[in-house]
C-alpha cells in the first residue's frame, strides 16, 4: 500500500487516485508514502557526483516534516510520466525548488487532515512533525504510514501553505549523501557496472582522424582470440564483440585496420587558433552597446589584448559506456546519461520503434560535465545488439573517451579599454570569436544575426557586470569540424578568463590594487540588465569584500610569490569571488597554494554538498590552466591519456577555505558551473603579481615563465 503524490507533464500537482487495493496511485509517483511510512521519492535528475539526489529529497523532507532517516529514492526513468529529465546547466535545485516544496507541503496538508478527520477535532489543533501528526491537546499522535490510506482519498490543495525559510529543519543544515554509503562501499551501481544475462561486451576501433573509412581489417585475427565471437562494422567503426571486455579490447588491437589516407590539409588547431584570432579583431554580431548617457568623461590611455583559449576534453573517470538489449519491438537501455528523454528518442529514432518501446534505466555517473548530454555510446550499443541480436556492452577507452568526445571549443578574444589611470575605465569593447555547439554532426555557424542567440554562445562577455559607461560586446562565428559542446560551465570559462585578466591588466596600468579597482567599478546602480539577465552589484562586492578581508589580501608576499583575484556573475544568480596565492619557482613550475573563496548562490540547501562542489569547480579550473588542452594535426587529435593531457592530481590541491554567503534570494541557484569560470584568471593574476609576466593564453606553461 502506498500514498502517492504525483505531477503532470507541466510540472504541476495532480490528484491521487487510489485503486481499491491501495497498491500505488498515479499519473506520476514522484511522491510516495506507504502503509510503514516510508516516504519515497522519484528523481529525476541524474547522479554524477554532484550530490543533487540528497538536495532534493532534503526539500521534500523538509517541506514534508518527514523524518530524515525514512527517506528512500529511486532513479526516474523517460515514460509519460515523465517526459522532460535532464541534468545540466546548473538548475537541478533551482528548477525542482518550488515544485519539490509544493509537493511536500500538499502531502503534509493532506495528512494532517486525514489525522483530524480519524480524531473528530479541528484540524488546526494538528501539526505534523517527524513523519507524523500530532494532536496539540493530548499529544495524541498517527504515524504517516496509518494516515497514508486516507490522505489518498482526500482532493489535493490547489495552494498548500509552504513553511517561511526560518522553520526549516534540514534545508540549510549539513547534511551526509543519501547514497554516500553505498557509493563508498561498492554497493552503487554505475554504467560500468552494469551485468545482464547472456550480456556480450564490444570495444569499438573509430576513425582516428576527421572523415577517416576503413578499407581493410584482420577480422580472422581477432576472431582467433578466445573469447572473441563477433567482428562487426558499425556506423562508428569496427566494434569486436567478446565475453569480456578486456578479450575484446585484445581482439580490436589484433584488427590492424587500414584507413583511408590521412589528409595533408586536415584540420590544424594551430590554423585554427590564428584564423580565431584574426576574426575576433573584426567585426562580429553585437550583443551588447550601451552610450553614456551623459557626456564622456575624457581617457588618457587605450589598452588592446588578445587572449586564447584552447580545446579542452571532459575527461570524466568513467568514460563513456552504455549496455544496450534490442528485441524485434522492444529495445531496454542501461545507460549513465544526462539526457534520458534524447536518448530514448534517438535510440528509437534508429531502431525504427516508437520512443515508449525504448525503456532507459539511468545508472549512477562517474562523471559527467556535459559530455553525457551526447547519447553517441549509446546508439553504439543499440546498434550492435540489434545486430547480435543479443545485449551487449560498450565501453570506451580512455583514449576513446579523450580522441572521439566532443570537445570544449576553442576561442579567441580581443578586448580594449580606454580610461583614465587617475579615474576609471570609459569605454570597454570585448569580441569573442568562437563556434556554435556541433554535438551531434559537424555543422556551419548559424546564419542569424540574432543578438540573443549570440548572447547565449558568449557569457561572461556581454553580461560584463561593471560600470563602465560605454560598452560595445559582440560575437564572430567561426566554423570548425571537430565535434564540440556543452563543458563545465560551457561558454564562460574562456569569456571570464579573458575579461578578468584584462581587468587586471587596466588596473595594473592605472597603478590600481585590482580588488579595490573591482569594488570602485561596482560603484553607481545596484541592480543593472545585460541582455536577459539581472545583475546585482551588491551581492558581487560582497563577495568581493569577504574574501579581501578573508584572504589576508594586504599582506605582502614572498619572492616568487603572488596573489590574483577574480570574480564573476553565473546567470545573472550565482555570485563568486576567489582571491588566490601562487608561487613561481626559476623553472616556471607553479603552485597553487591557497585560494580563499566567497559564494552566494541564493539560499543553501546543503551547505556541505555545496563546498564539495564549488572545490570540485576549482581543481576542475585548476586542470585546465596548469594541465593539457587537445591538439589537433591533420584531423587527429594529439592527446590520448592522462600521461599527454594533464589533469590536476590530489598532490596538486591547495588549501582550499571556503566562505559561503548568506544570501537574501528565497531561493536556491546553481553551484556545479558557477565555481569554475572565475578560477582560471585569479590564477593567472595571481602569476603576474609573482613573476610580471602576463598569461594571455593557456594552458600556462613553464617555458612562459622563465622555465
Amino acid at each position: 500500500m502506498a500514498f502517492v503524490l504525483g505531477f503532470d507533464s507541466k510540472r504541476k500537482l495532480v490528484a491521487a487516485e487510489s485503486s481499491a487495493a491501495f497498491k500505488e496511485f498515479k499519473p506520476n509517483g514522484w511522491i510516495r508514502i506507504d502503509e510503514k511510512g516510508a516516504v519515497t521519492l522519484t528523481i529525476g535528475k541524474s547522479e554524477m557526483g554532484q550530490g543533487v539526489r540528497t538536495s532534493l529529497a532534503m526539500i521534500l523532507a523538509d517541506e514534508l516534516e518527514a523524518d530524515w532517516s525514512r527517506i528512500s529514492i529511486v532513479q526516474a526513468s523517460p515514460g509519460p510520466d515523465f517526459t522532460r529529465l535532464g541534468t545540466g546547466g546548473s538548475w537541478s535545485l533551482g528548477g525542482s525548488w518550488k515544485i519539490l516544496r509544493q509537493a511536500g507541503a500538499a502531502a503534509r496538508e493532506m495528512l494532517i487532515s486525514a489525522a483530524a478527520a480519524r480524531w473528530k477535532v479541528d484540524r488546526a489543533q494538528c501539526a505534523a512533525e517527524n513523519s507524523g501528526v500530532v494532536h496539540r491537546q493530548t499529544g495524541r499522535r498517527f504515524d504517516y504510514g496509518a494516515l497514508a490510506k486516507d490522505a489518498a482519498a482526500l482532493p489535493v490543495p490547489a495552494d498548500p501553505p509552504l513553511k517561511p525559510a526560518n522553520q526549516f529543519r534540514i534545508i540549510g543544515h549539513s547534511t551526509r549523501r543519501i547514497d554516500g554509503h553505498d557509493i563508498v562501499t561498492g554497493k552503487a551501481r554505475y554504467g560500468i557496472d552494469v551485468r545482464v544475462p547472456k550480456m556480450l561486451h564490444a570495444s569499438v576501433e573509430r576513425s582516428p582522424w576527421l572523415d577517416a573509412k576503413p578499407l581493410h581489417w584482420n577480422a580472422e585475427k581477432a576472431r582467433a582470440i578466445q573469447g572473441v565471437r563477433a567482428v562487426v562494422p558499425i556506423s562508428t567503426g569496427i566494434a569486436v564483440v567478446a565475453d569480456t571486455t578486456w578479450t575484446a579490447m585484445k581482439g580490436r588491437a589484433a584488427l590492424g585496420v587500414e584507413w583511408s589516407d590521412q589528409p595533408s590539409n586536415g584540420f590544424d588547431s594551430n590554423a585554427h587558433r590564428a584564423r580565431l584570432e584574426k576574426a575576433c579583431q573584426g567585426t562580429g554580431v553585437i550583443t551588447r552597446k550601451e552610450e553614456p548617457t551623459e557626456k564622456a568623461n575624457p581617457f588618457t590611455r587605450t589598452l588592446e589584448a588578445t587572449y586564447f583559449y584552447p580545446f579542452y576534453a571532459h575527461a570524466p573517470v568513467e568514460t563513456m559506456n552504455c549496455t544496450a538489449s534490442v528485441a524485434a519491438d522492444h529495445c531496454t537501455i542501461w545507460a549513465p546519461t544526462q539526457a534520458p528523454n534524447l536518448l530514448q528518442e534517438e535510440v528509437a529514432e534508429l531502431l525504427g520503434m516508437r520512443p515508449g518501446n525504448v525503456e532507459v534505466y539511468v545508472t549512477l555517473i562517474g562523471g559527467g560535465f556535459g559530455r553525457r548530454l551526447g547519447i553517441d555510446y549509446a546508439l553504439e550499443a543499440a546498434e550492435l545488439s540489434r545486430s547480435l541480436k543479443a545485449p551487449v556492452q560498450v565501453l570506451w577507452t580512455r583514449p576513446d573517451d579523450m580522441q572521439h568526445g566532443h570537445f570544449q571549443g576553442a576561442s579567441a578574444h580581443w578586448l580594449s579599454a580606454s580610461f583614465d589611470p587617475k579615474t576609471s575605465i570609459v569605454a570597454w569593447k570585448h569580441t569573442e570569436a568562437g563556434s556554435p555547439h556541433n554535438i551531434d554532426k559537424p555543422r556551419k555557424p548559424e546564419a542569424t544575426k540574432d543578438a540573443a542567440y549570440y548572447r547565449d554562445l558568449s557569457w561572461g562577455v556581454y553580461d560584463i557586470p561593471y560600470a563602465i559607461p560605454a560598452i560595445e560586446t559582440a560575437y564572430v562565428a567561426v566554423d570548425v569540424p571537430v565535434r564540440h559542446g556543452p563543458w563545465r560551465s560551457v561558454f564562460a570559462p574562456s569569456s571570464v578568463f579573458a575579461r578578468e585578466s584584462f581587468i587586471d591588466e587596466v588596473a595594473a596600468a592605472s597603478s590600481a590594487d585590482p580588488l579595490a579597482y573591482r569594488l570602485k567599478l561596482l560603484e553607481g546602480p545596484d541592480i543593472v540588465r545585460a541582455g536577459s539577465l539581472t545583475i546585482d552589484r551588491r551581492r558581487l562586492r560582497k563577495v568581493l569584500e569577504v574574501v579581501r578581508a578573508k584572504s589576508d589580501w594586504g599582506r605582502p608576499s614572498g619572492k616568487g610569490e603572488g596573489r590574483g583575484v577574480a570574480c564573476n556573475v553565473y546567470d545573472g544568480e550565482t555570485h563568486v569571488g576567489y582571491v588566490v596565492e601562487v608561487s613561481v619557482n626559476d623553472a616556471g613550475e607553479v603552485r597553487v597554494k591557497r585560494v580563499t573563496a566567497a559564494f552566494d548562490c541564493g539560499l543553501i540547501v546543503n551547505p556541505t554538498g555545496l563546498e564539495q562542489q564549488i572545490e570540485s569547480g576549482i581543481l576542475w579550473g585548476m586542470s585546465s590552466a596548469l594541465g593539457g588542452e587537445i591538439t589537433f594535426r591533420n584531423g587527429q587529435a594529439q592527446q590520448s591519456t592522462f600521461a599527454d593531457y594533464a589533469v590536476a592530481r590530489m598532490r596538486d590541491t591547495p588549501a582550499i577555505d571556503v566562505h559561503l554567503v548568506q544570501s537574501d534570494r528565497p531561493q536556491p541557484f546553481g553551484a556545479g558551473e558557477p565555481p569554475v569560470p572565475p578560477i582560471v584568471p585569479a590564477i593567472t593574476n595571481a602569476i603576474f603579481a609573482a613573476t610580471g609576466v602576463r598569461i594571455r593564453s593557456l594552458p600556462i606553461r613553464p617555458e612562459n615563465l622563465g622555465g
